[in-house]
């Protein structure tokens, strides 16, 4: 086959390859790689629609930028797959969020041309920031890019950033990728030209001589020329935020033209002037019908056929935790008109669309401001109303100074449900529900519970509506539940107080969260070696169960915690219990706490991960043994 003739993807393996092309070729590139990331997502699922709604601007980054001398940061990581695709990981962009291969997300151990890696959002520009100074120490001259999305600007985050960036006059790139929100005029031929002009080494020369021939003049007339300049610039541009902020304002253009892109991006690559922010207007979606037409551009998908868009969902008997909790938020606030929903840019992944379906009045999505969402429900509970923050374990961690100060210490009844409890799978490290069982426990007054499946769920949000003196925090994990048959309405359960499924004499199993149904494997099995398990459900971290626990102490020969969590929770709960209590002095029971390791787990299946953290019905036959004292396997040979 001739050169001519082959794709150029084919011919670029790096961003040094795609520099060797000719400016004329780019789109026809940029269509190739628009394909190759629809047909490689089709495969594996994953993020799509913000991909989709780069790829231009991926193009024209690589090929005015010298990457990866130049840094090139991706706020999210969402919007990274083409990056992915064009930095020598083409090879391997079938295998992203699947077990061994790449992250859905940037990250510095997988390439060099990931500087920084990101899964949270509204980093990027603080980054940037640390790396333009660094540089600036360092003697060097290269640039520093950081793309961020408009979803991300909603964040308190990035205009710190931003702030400090202007106010130290400091080199830095920043490109709005707005494919949302409307925070500027629509893109057109007019603005196009005029962000190519603005940009240029002309007016920019121009205003900096008019700057220094202001500063020539009395005060008088300084302030005057100055604001004169300003308004003058408004009047063409629409004068913005960014530029009060320090920030030299490029925009808005179009980002899926080319021939906007590369000129105004080589003009911002020559200039010496302190932080810019080029505005790209993008679509999410972008280039591919289905996901032009969904109402979330695709924005994470599972498989699906290419040639209709058509997604191939798993089946399932058993509703996702977060239907359930969406509606049993419902039928609560059917009944009383107190209670409110507060979401953090996640309706959806939260179970919080449902209720805004029905009381869009009573439900408010803050955009990617944990921290705002916090303080908003704690100054909604000082006025009588039952706010219910539905916000990601790890999301939460944002937001955990308010979590202290403003709820906490005021003793506010805000009622907090963390999705995606415990490892969440593709996503990985960055979005795994690990550390809030540690985090709120150390926190006086508050009561922690873990639903054990999808009618405890249920149980759990009537419960935290009954708790008007508290605050309190219910965590529930990605996905389907265990298929147990659901109550009609939600009654609320006594605090502190758990309760036993499965009576047993030798072995004492106590679960806190979803573990539940593994624990009840395991005491299946463990039956099968002789070994009479009892299986309990905490439901309660804080306050404990201490009758429940002394109990189990008391009358087994192990026990056992389970949880997905890390090292500090439960566990640790129950040992403190324990031991103030004397009941570990006499040795007469065996207690082990099986939590998350102490490791970040990469991004596989959940049931994958959780085999390998050691927390599968597998995992925990294997403790009890160990705690015995005794081989499973000279066992298992021994009953054969």
């Amino acid at each position: 086959m001739s050169t001519s003739k082959t794709p150029l993807l084919d011919r670029v393996h790096t961003p040094a390859d795609l520099r060797k092309l000719a400016e004329k070729d780019l789109p026809q590139f940029a269509a190739e790689l628009r394909h190759e990331l629809v047909e490689a997502v089709a495969v594996t699922g994953g993020h799509l629609g913000a991909g989709l709604g780069v790829i231009e601007l991926t193009t024209a980054i690589h090929y005015v930028f010298n990457t990866p001398e130049d840094r090139l940061i991706w706020d999210v990581g969402h919007q990274a797959y083409p990056h992915k695709i064009l930095t020598g990981r083409r090879d391997r962009i079938r295998t992203i969020r699947t077990g061994g291969g790449l992250s859905g997300f940037t990250k510095r151990a997988e390439s060099e041309y990931d500087p920084f890696g990101a899964a949270h959002s509204s980093t990027s520009i603080s980054a940037g920031l640390g790396m333009a100074v660094a540089r600036d120490l360092s003697g060097k001259n290269n640039n520093v890019i950081a793309v961020i999305g408009d979803g991300s600007m909603s964040a308190g985050m990035a205009y710190e950033a931003m702030n400090n960036a202007g106010a130290m006059n400091s080199r830095l790139i920043v490109i709005l990728n707005d494919n949302d929100m409307s925070i500027a005029p629509p893109v057109g031929a007019l603005a196009g030209y005029l962000a190519r002009l603005f940009s240029g080494h002309s007016y920019r020369g121009l205003r900096e001589i008019g700057k220094q021939l202001a500063q020539k003049l009395p005060k008088a007339l300084e302030i005057g020329a100055t604001r004169a300049e300003e308004f003058a610039r408004g009047m063409v541009t629409g004068g913005t935020l960014f530029e009060e902020l320090g920030f030299y304002y490029v925009g808005p253009i179009d980002g899926h033209n080319l021939d906007q892109l590369l000129p105004i991006l080589k003009n911002v690559r020559d200039s010496e002037t302190g932080p810019i922010i080029v505005h790209c207007r993008t679509q999410k979606g972008k280039g591919y019908e289905p996901a032009e037409k969904s109402a979330d551009k695709y924005h994470g998908v599972v498989k699906f056929d290419v040639a209709t868009g058509a997604q191939v969902k798993a089946k399932s008997n058993a509703p996702s935790y977060q239907k359930v909790f969406g509606e049993s938020l419902i039928k609560e606030a059917r009944k009383d008109d107190k209670i409110i929903g507060i979401t953090a840019a996640m309706p959806s992944g939260t179970g919080i669309d449902q209720f805004e379906k029905v009381f869009p009045e009573r439900t408010f999505d803050v955009g990617i401001a944990e921290q705002h969402a916090v303080t908003f429900a704690a100054g909604l509970a000082t006025e009588g109303f039952k706010p219910f923050c539905a916000i990601y374990s790890t999301f939460l961690q944002r937001g955990y100074d308010q979590v202290v100060h403003d709820v906490a210490i005021q003793k506010l009844p805000v009622r907090f449900a963390m999705d995606r409890s415990g490892l969440v799978g593709a996503d990985g490290p960055t979005h795994a529900g690990s550390f809030d069982i540690a985090y709120l426990g150390c926190l006086p007054g508050f009561v922690l519970m873990a639903a054990g499946d999808e009618a405890e769920l249920v149980h759990m949000v009537a419960t935290q509506v009954a708790l008007n003196d508290c605050p309190s925090a219910l965590r529930y994990p990605r996905g389907e539940g265990m298929g147990v048959t659901m109550p009609e309405e939600g009654k609320a359960l006594e605090i502190g107080k758990g309760r036993i499924l499965k009576e047993g004499s030798k072995i004492a199993l106590l679960s806190y969260g979803t573990r539940l149904g593994e624990c009840l494997k395991a005491a299946e099995e463990l039956a099968g070696y002789g070994l009479s398990t009892t299986v309990a459900d905490a439901r309660f971290a804080k306050p404990l169960d201490t009758d429940l626990v002394l109990r189990l102490a008391r009358e087994h020969e192990v026990l056992i915690t389970i949880e997905e969590g890390s090292i500090g929770g439960f566990g640790s709960f129950v040992m403190r219990c324990l031991a103030e209590h004397g009941a570990l002095d006499d040795g007469s029971v065996k207690f082990r706490s099986m939590i998350l390791p102490d490791e970040f787990i990469d991004h596989d299946s959940p049931n994958a991960m959780y085999a390998k953290a050691g927390l599968d019905a597998k995992g925990i036959v294997t403790k009890v043994f160990e705690a015995l004292g005794k081989d499973i396997k000279a066992e298992t040979v021994r009953l054969a």
